[in-house]
């Protein structure tokens, strides 16, 4: 669709630029225009350039589409031709209404300043866009926390970034809560942001919390509850964690991380908690508790003699 348009709006822009410059010559043959033919004339002009303008993005965009199958790189992409067209149109039609082309990128430049001191915020925004496409904190599709927002980065506009919530006020779990929240693109420049899908490696860890008595075999809970574990995903992880591994290298940090699953132990009140700690696919943070949760006390069924559950109002 965008082709067609495109077309038409490009054809449209030449046959305005055609008509002005016959009517220029039609009404300017032996006497001076009137102030209504200049204003039309002026008119018809910014029209085309407009179009023109317009046109010509819908171009660029179309093979932007084509070039790139990445649509995170299309995103970003028609932003800053929507950027740059946009600049382009609005000078050509000033010029085109004024005449006074030099003056007009002045006067931009003069009212450019006026309205940055004015709009201060929007205008951080703006810069934050700036940032986002320059450094990458986090692109399009990504899972994102921005200050208390979290989701799954939808858009990135000049002055807000759109998110498809997770986990939010409405939902107690890693889930979409189908809302959608707008955050100031200037916030990224103030707090912090979290992406939990970082292009380098899209993976975190996360904990299951199982609950023992003390008087629980200890040992053997934790080893159990690590088998089944490494049975659920410790070749992925071990996959994963060598990926991990290599950038690390590539850093100053030193870190020592296991490529298996693990078992945290932590006293509670009046019970043990068994951490079991695992690498996974954000988007299936959830998915990943509930299957280890359920195997994990399927597998502590079989021995009660020496796995038990806390019991009493402590609980």
């Amino acid at each position: 669709m965008k082709r067609p348009v495109g077309y038409g709006s490009l054809l449209a822009a030449g046959g305005l630029f055609v008509a002005t410059n016959v009517l220029r010559s039609t009404w300017t043959a032996g006497r001076e225009l009137t102030t209504v033919e200049v204003w039309v004339l002026k008119g018809l002009l910014a029209a085309a350039v407009g179009l023109a303008a317009y046109g010509g993005y819908l171009l660029a965009s179309r093979v932007v589409a084509r070039w790139s199958a990445d649509r995170r790189r299309q995103h970003d992409l028609r932003n800053l031709l929507r950027l740059g067209f946009g600049l382009v149109g609005a000078v050509g039609v000033a010029g085109a209404v004024t005449d006074q082309w030099v003056g007009v990128l002045f006067s931009l430049g003069v009212v450019g300043f006026a309205i940055t001191f004015a709009l201060q915020q929007p205008m951080f925004s703006l810069l934050g866009w700036v940032y986002v496409m320059t450094m990458r904190p986090f692109q399009v599709g990504d899972r994102v926390r921005i200050d208390e927002a979290r989701g799954d980065v939808a858009e990135i506009d000049f002055l807000v970034t759109t998110l498809w919530e997770v986990h939010g006020d409405l939902v107690e779990s890693h889930q979409p809560s189908g809302r959608r929240v707008t955050v100031p693109n200037s916030v990224v420049l103030q707090e912090e942001v979290y992406n939990y899908t970082n292009e380098a490696f899209p993976y975190v860890w996360t904990e299951t919390t199982i609950q023992v008595s003390y008087e629980t075999d200890l040992a053997f809970a934790r080893d159990l509850a690590r088998e089944v574990a490494d049975d659920y995903c410790g070749d992925e992880m071990a996959a994963r964690i060598a990926e991990y591994r290599e950038h690390l290298e590539e850093t100053p940090v030193d870190l020592d991380v296991n490529d298996r699953p693990t078992v945290n132990v932590e006293q509670a009140e009046s019970w043990v908690e068994l951490h079991v700690r695992v690498l996974v696919d954000p988007r299936n943070i959830q998915t990943a508790e509930n299957d280890l949760y359920a195997a994990i006390l399927t597998a502590f069924k079989d021995h009660p003699d020496r796995i038990s559950y806390p019991v009493g109002r402590f609980r």
